[in-house]
């Protein structure tokens, strides 16, 4: 549920490809161990961060689109979410110490959506 006097804002978890395609090179076992150990910290973040958030998602297959045509394409996104709060700045401040930027190269991008306003 949103609250109309707060601000929505997309939240864009970023892997560079490289650094997944290095991962995913990693022997199975320690693989394994980490991404437990990086979902249960995920888990107690996003619980003590509740309030704010109002989906998470994780990404799939990406296409890009251009005037003469459609292709497959990658990006560094990996999981989206959409949270609510009082400023951009606020916001940023709450990610600062997310689990996501113990992934080497890993980053969190914030960008503060509003309506179009094409009435």
């Amino acid at each position: 549920m949103t609250n109309a006097s707060l601000k929505k804002f997309l939240v864009f978890f970023m892997i560079p490809l490289a650094t997944m395609n290095e991962w995913s090179k990693t022997d199975p076992a320690v693989r394994e161990a980490e991404e437990k150990r990086l979902r249960e910290e995920w888990t107690k973040w996003s619980a003590e961060h509740s309030k704010m958030m109002v989906s998470t998602d994780v990404g799939g297959k990406t296409k890009n689109v251009v005037a003469n045509g459609v292709s497959d394409t990658r990006n560094d996104i990996v999981i989206y979410s959409i949270v609510e709060g009082d400023s951009h700045d606020a916001v940023a401040q709450a990610f600062q110490n997310h689990p996501h930027l113990q992934i080497p190269n890993a980053s969190i991008q914030i960008m503060e959506t509003r309506a179009m306003g094409w009435d």
